[in-house]
């Protein structure tokens, strides 16, 4: 699989970056399957860890076959939500979501990735396999979406009433239509609805005492590894519902910040044909490389999925005009710079060592 891409401007730093990858990547050419460095390795993994995840669980794993060149992904089944995530959607949107960093890290160390999706039915929990080989030359584009993996954060503040460009809603439509996905921008009717649909939806989760110990499992506190740290959590509105989730419910010692919200957020939903594993993945994907993209363009994004959480999740599908299965609502416009965000795990606490034994069949 090979990223389909369009030439942009050039970016002295990108290319600097992306020059130390291909460094790392010299060991791996022609049309075979060489051995994979330990440093590479590590380096493609670490921007695959860079993804989004809800409320950052960081659910994957990784496996490297050096011998093969091939780098494989696993859901991390210790690191699912029942309550939030019960049929585990969310854990494969955001293993694509890896899976796309992987790949664009892997072009921009010249190599192409030649990826399946659950290439073993035996093993539920392996989502891809990517073996790697060399010959790749990275477009511009490749390396300013490589580039913005280390920039792109979730932002949970105020946006600006200014409205974002069509020009750039359609490279953001673009960019998920490039990963087989659906990006539909809601018109402010369809937007007021929505909103009335994550409000309830959270409304309702908080109703349970499972998803509220969920939260705080995750969100809140000094956090250095995992989860969303206090600073991250975003206010709330002295209006009422903020487009923001509310992760720290009857927290009564906490001190709550308030804030005013953009007057007409502006929403984005992402979709898929069909639902299921490999439709979630795809999903993910088309998630990172529009977030991805929207970072390049100075937009901040935020994540709504509350009503994707529930048995009524059908109800997010636009009513009019609405096609696909909807996987993720995105909230976003123009923020101030916030903080790093969410932290991560260290790449040696994500990998596995390698069994004995063959590797996974390469057919494509």
């Amino acid at each position: 699989m090979v990223l389909a891409v369009k030439v942009r401007r050039p970016c002295a730093q990108v290319s600097a970056a992306a020059n130390d990858l291909s460094m790392m990547a010299a060991g791996v050419q022609g049309s075979g399957w060489p051995s994979l460095s330990a440093q590479l390795a590590g380096e493609l993994v670490r921007a695959a860890t860079a993804a989004p995840s809800m409320h950052n669980t960081q659910p994957w794993r990784f496996r490297v076959r050096a011998a093969s060149a091939t780098i494989e992904l696993r859901a991390d089944s210790g690191r699912t939500l029942p309550v939030g995530d019960p049929h585990g959607r969310a854990v494969h949107i955001a293993c694509g979501a890896a899976l796309f960093g992987l790949r664009l890290a892997a072009a921009a160390a010249g190599l192409e990735a030649h990826v399946r999706l659950l290439p073993d039915p035996r093993q539920p929990l392996l989502v891809a396999a990517v073996r790697l080989s060399g010959g790749h030359r990275p477009s511009e584009d490749e390396q300013e979406l490589q580039a913005a993996i280390w920039k792109r954060q979730t932002n949970r503040e105020p946006f600006s009433n200014r409205i974002v460009p069509a020009g750039i809603r359609a490279e953001l439509a673009e960019a998920a239509g490039l990963q087989g996905a659906l990006l539909h921008f809601p018109d402010q009717q369809e937007t007021r609805r929505l909103l009335h649909l994550v409000a309830d939806a959270e409304r309702d989760l908080l109703a349970d005492p499972g998803y509220r110990a969920e939260l705080a499992c995750w969100a809140g506190g000094q956090r250095d590894r995992e989860g969303i740290p206090e600073q991250a959590l975003g206010p709330r509105s002295p209006e009422g519902a903020a487009p923001v989730r509310d992760f720290t419910p009857g927290q009564g010692q906490r001190p709550v910040r308030y804030a005013w919200f953009e007057e007409h957020p502006q929403l984005a939903v992402l979709s898929v044909q069909a639902a299921g594993p490999v439709d979630w993945l795809r999903a993910g994907q088309a998630l990172q490389r529009v977030w991805l993209t929207a970072t390049l363009r100075g937009i901040a994004v935020a994540p709504l999925t509350q009503p994707l959480e529930t048995p009524d999740a059908w109800q997010v599908r636009d009513p009019q005009s609405g096609t696909g299965h909807p996987q993720m609502i995105l909230r976003f416009g123009y923020g101030l710079p916030i903080p790093p965000g969410a932290p991560r795990r260290p790449v040696c606490e994500v990998l596995d060592p390698p069994p004995a034994g063959p590797d996974i069949p390469s057919g494509h």
